[in-house]
């Protein structure tokens, strides 16, 4: 018998269909021949210290580091059942096909039953990317050898086992500092989730510590035979900021009288230059989720919860949890296809039916630069998003046109940058005229940019030539402030964690992080931060995010190199290592193991003072898969208050 392990009930109900299994068996679907069971998530867990060794139970400053010689796992008990029906059909296989998800932690889920459960016969791999009935049949007929992706299973494994040193060890440590100090609580220290409390600790830190700076800024209304248009006093760089905000009052209220008592600015300078735009990659998970709380208000984990449904149960996407925005050139050659299902299911489509182009090949569609997933897109198994729930259409349809974008030409504009003298102060004006719409077709009104400080001005400018004239209509002098950083919200803290090379001063680390994933994984972000949440170590008010008293004082307290954004970042690297073979699991166990009893001992004899209420006693767990001027017709605004600043 063929044995199919997946990952959940519903990947393998879909298997099973295309296999033809469809007899309901204990805790498996029947075929001739072919049999797919499935577990719940992880089977097995790591056991714990008491496991090893029963004087564990009780936490104690003595007994740290706990560093396993042998490692265990243990049956889950509110899966136990699964677990046996399981182990049953790997004693009755012939051959096993893997076909949990495709990345490293589902080759985790079905290796550490396999070697739990000494199976010892061929294995075989399934490398599914969407759940649609075409694409199972067509991973089926390229099944890889079980050894191409065995090395995944150690990275995983690698990962698995350093969290639990550094959960186990150091959040002992630090809770037991704590009662020294006569704090009650649970002190959690995790290998991902505490560098990722720093940069919501540092950036709360900044705004408490932000001093509002005061400058001024000018807007000028000039016409050109009737036609209106903005142009912005352009201050000398000797009295502006590094941002070219002028910080000296007098002499904006200076050039304010001037500008507004002068009749006409002439121009000096006047170029266009043509600008094109090519489509956006499609989405990876952090990139989506990113987005979905910029845009929608959505957490990052309820991001992750619709693009898992819109995979799973409507097989509408391809598999959500990718670290990569590239297609591959196979891929290609289904265009045709899905575009097709795409405008049939949905009739708002119809007016994009003319611009797009199947045979047009984006940036997207690049091989050196796919990872073990591509991009998220959708599948040829699509249907009329208004049958989604709203939120899940909301997700769906930025998903469709990161993909429609694809095979849509540049997005084109004629940008026009026009300098004036106006009674010796010099101005400038910036207008934007489409050429070419382009692949901002196919964007939803959510998926539209927001207009930064450096978006091109949303005006069309008249024809202009040097040495004309035109008439000063309105002056308006502006006394504004310098606005503090803004609080993180979830979606500015994934992209922070997967940019954390920018966070880090050493250049030879900045380097070495700038190509790896960052702090944490695609699949796992969005846990790690709703288990800050839920720990109580984050709040959320709104949307944005922040830090409460006993993560300051934790963050304060723990080693550097364990709330050091950098430090995690090269772990991830060294799993890349093991996953590749350039270092052996033991090799890297073994470093970690000594690293973290050199931090027990740093640390043992603290003196911890955490401020703030108890946190929620939430076990350890292994994680899982943001009046001045004069003249007529000079207004200047009022000054509003300083944003307000954080308190610590």
């Amino acid at each position: 018998m063929r044995l199919f392990l997946c990952e959940k009930p519903s990947q393998a109900k879909d298997i099973a269909k295309v296999l033809g299994a469809n007899r309901r068996g204990d805790g498996c679907w029947v075929g001739t021949d072919v049999t797919v069971t499935w577990c719940i998530g992880h089977l097995l867990e790591t056991a714990p210290p008491d496991s090893y060794d029963a004087r564990y139970k009780r936490w104690a400053l003595a007994d740290l580091p706990i560093i396993p010689s042998q490692w265990k796992m243990l049956v889950k008990p509110k899966t136990a059942s699964q677990f046996k029906a399981v182990k049953r059909l790997l004693g009755e296989a012939r051959e096993l096909v893997i076909a949990t998800d495709a990345d490293r932690e589902g080759e985790m889920i079905a290796r550490e039953l396999v070697e739990h459960c000494r199976y010892r016969g061929p294995i075989r791999r399934l490398w599914l990317s969407a759940l649609d009935d075409a694409s199972i049949r067509k991973a089926l007929a390229a099944l890889k050898p079980g050894s191409e992706t065995f090395s995944l299973y150690h990275s995983a494994l690698g990962r698995s086992r350093a969290d639990w040193l550094i959960g186990m060890n150091m959040s002992r440590l630090f809770t037991l500092l704590g009662r020294q100090s006569g704090y009650q609580g649970v002190l959690p220290v995790g290998r991902v989730q505490t560098p990722t409390l720093r940069l919501v600790v540092d950036r709360d830190r900044s705004i408490a510590d932000f001093v509002p700076v005061a400058f001024w800024a000018i807007d000028v209304l000039l016409d050109s035979a009737g036609t209106r248009f903005s142009a912005q006093w352009r201050a000398a760089e000797d009295t502006c900021d590094d941002q070219g905000r002028c910080l000296n009052q007098a002499l904006a209220q200076q050039a304010a009288v001037a500008i507004g008592n002068a009749a006409s600015a002439r121009v000096v300078k006047v170029a266009t230059e043509r600008v094109r735009e090519a489509a956006p990659l499609p989405f990876d998970l952090g990139t989506l989720q990113e987005l979905c709380s910029k845009k929608l208000g959505l957490g990052a984990q309820e991001t992750l919860d619709i693009a898992q449904a819109l995979y799973e149960t409507h097989k509408l996407i391809t598999y959500p949890r990718s670290d990569c925005g590239y297609l591959p050139l196979s891929q290609h050659a289904e265009a045709a296809a899905i575009l097709a299902a795409l405008l049939r299911a949905d009739a708002s489509l119809a007016p994009l039916q003319g611009h797009l182009q199947a045979q047009r090949r984006s940036r997207a569609w690049n091989d050196a630069k796919v990872s073990a997933h591509h991009g998220i897109i959708p599948t040829a198994a699509a249907s009329d998003p208004s049958r989604l729930p709203p939120k899940y259409k909301a997700v769906y349809t930025l998903i469709r046109a990161r993909y429609l974008a694809q095979f849509l030409p540049n997005h084109e504009y004629d940008r026009t940058q026009a300098d004036f003298d106006c009674a010796g102060q010099a101005l400038r004006a910036v207008g934007k005229q489409i050429v070419e719409p382009g692949w901002r077709r196919a964007l939803p009104e959510a998926l539209t940019p927001a207009k930064g400080r450096e978006a091109p001005v949303a005006q069309v400018l008249p024809a202009l030539q040097q040495g004309q004239d035109c008439a000063v209509a309105e002056v308006n002098l502006k006394d504004l402030w310098t606005q503090p950083p803004k609080p993180f919200t979830e979606g500015d803290l994934i992209k922070a964690m997967k940019n954390v090379a920018k966070l880090v001063d050493d250049p030879r680390l900045k380097q070495k992080l700038k190509d790896t994933t960052g702090i944490g994984t695609e699949a796992t972000r969005a846990g790690i931060i709703q288990g800050l949440l839920d720990r109580g170590y984050l709040i959320k008010q709104g949307k944005a995010l922040s830090a409460t008293p006993a993560a300051f004082s934790l963050i304060d307290a723990v080693p550097r190199a364990i709330a050091d954004p950098g430090t995690t970042a090269i772990w991830e690297q060294a799993l890349d290592m093991v996953q590749s073979g350039e270092m052996s699991l033991e090799d890297f166990v073994a470093k970690q193991s000594a690293w973290m009893s050199k931090q027990v001992e740093r640390c043992a004899g603290l003196n911890l003072t955490i401020s703030g209420p108890a946190l929620p006693r939430t076990p350890w767990k292994k994680k899982r898969k943001s009046n001045a001027g004069a003249g007529k017709r000079v207004r200047a605004s009022s000054r509003g208050k300083p944003a307000p600043t954080a308190s610590r």
